[in-house]
């Protein structure tokens, strides 16, 4: 893995990091250990500081506890923890003694292999919004990862051939749909796929201009669908409104630039699209139950 400073329009500035296989440069697959990953020791972040990332992660506990934390939100975990993190997540690392493995991969790993249909679905299972990133495995589930993180572990290990990024891709897609199946257990999210392109089709709207976009009106517009049928299409996804979704993500994004930005809380209202600081103090406040300082200071 390499890291980059982003910044778009001043808006938000934190360590991105980018997928980059040390051993091959032309893969877009990685397995690494939670000690490897503290082994290294990168220029512009540490492991325990926030970062974002730019690909999908599975990160499965082995041994040991400690507590991880994805978007600002502290998880606690345990042997047969599994967190499954999507790309633009932000998380950072805690550290402890525990032992654990990390899987990752770029989307169009995922996508050429499976198709867009069953990529898609498998991309379902590391949505936040749809549902925690955070799963839990039973013994018997464990051993059977367990095996199936040894096989890939080995093909990782051997000098790629014709045949290595298939097997590797196959045996992922066999752990997605695992993890996938214990995850959708009891859980209507992951039935009602009907409307999950236009759901993820209104998410990325919203990542892309929640700064200067908070009504769910101008977002339905700009999809060619009344405000009715995305209300509709959110409900059946996630059985909340849109406007919801969009102040979670609103919230979510200006969390950030409170932590990772030196800006003034009056300067991030201006940012995060408010004319009067005072409206923003209210409206993180009613969505956090903090005020911006409070959560500053929590955090930093």
């Amino acid at each position: 893995m390499q890291t980059k400073r982003y910044n778009k329009n001043n808006i938000k500035n934190t360590t991105i990091i980018t997928f980059e296989n040390s051993s091959n440069s032309n893969s877009f697959f990685d397995f690494v250990t939670i000690a490897e990953v503290f082994d290294k020791i990168p220029e512009d972040h540490k492991q325990t500081e926030n970062h974002r990332l730019s690909f999908y992660a599975i990160f499965i506990i082995t041994k040991g506890q400690g507590t991880h934390t994805i978007d600002y939100k502290d998880y606690s975990y345990q042997k047969g923890t599994v967190f499954c993190l999507r790309k633009g997540v932000t998380h950072k690392f805690t550290k402890t003694n525990s032992e654990g493995n990390l899987l990752l991969f770029t989307e169009d790993f995922i996508i050429k292999h499976l198709g867009k249909t069953e990529g898609l679905k498998s991309i379902q299972l590391f949505n936040e919004f749809i549902e925690s990133p955070k799963i839990q495995l039973n013994d018997a589930l464990f051993s059977e990862i367990e095996v199936i993180l040894d096989q890939i572990y080995k093909e990782s290990k051997l000098k790629n051939d014709t045949f290595s990024s298939s097997i590797k891709r196959s045996l992922l897609h066999i752990l997605i749909s695992k993890l996938f199946r214990e995850k959708s257990k009891n859980k209507a999210a992951f039935r009602n796929t009907k409307h999950l392109n236009k759901f993820l089709e209104f998410q990325r709207l919203i990542e892309e201009q929640w700064f200067h976009n908070k009504t769910a009106l101008e977002y339905a517009k700009q999809m060619s669908i009344t405000s009715r049928t995305l209300n509709n299409i959110v409900n059946s996804t996630i059985k909340r409104s849109a406007k919801s979704l969009i102040d979670q993500i609103v919230t979510k994004q200006i969390k950030h630039l409170l932590i990772n930005t030196e800006l003034s809380v009056t300067e991030i209202a201006y940012q995060a699209g408010f004319n009067d600081p005072t409206n923003f103090f209210k409206y993180f406040k009613k969505n956090t139950s903090l005020s911006p300082n409070q959560f500053r200071n929590t955090h930093k």
